[in-house]
């Protein structure tokens, strides 16, 4: 089953509220600037997770989403666990979202 926006608002908020402060911040400090909204941010993320088909491997389950700010960007980092062997997987960081 694919991962949606809703599904990445729950990971990224089991991660810690300062997560999704994180993607709040991110746009509103940019003010007047347009930078994604956190809303943006997930369905770009659940897409991305969906073409590189990890929502098509049943035995991973999306645990968290951890997002950090750099200069002007976002780096988001999703964990994973391998359940056959109770295994936590951290995909490589991802930057964008200028």
């Amino acid at each position: 089953m694919p991962f949606t926006r809703e599904d990445i608002r729950t990971s990224v908020e089991r991660a810690g509220d300062e997560h999704w402060d994180r993607l709040i911040r991110h746009h509103e400090d940019a003010y007047p600037a347009s930078r994604p909204t956190p809303g943006d941010v997930c369905r770009r993320e659940a897409d991305r997770l969906n073409e590189l088909g990890l929502a098509d491997l049943p035995d991973l389950a999306l645990t968290e989403t951890r997002v950090e700010r750099l200069d002007g960007t976002l780096q988001i980092t999703h964990l994973f666990e391998y359940r056959p062997r109770g295994v936590r997987l951290l995909t490589e960081p991802f930057v964008d979202y200028e």
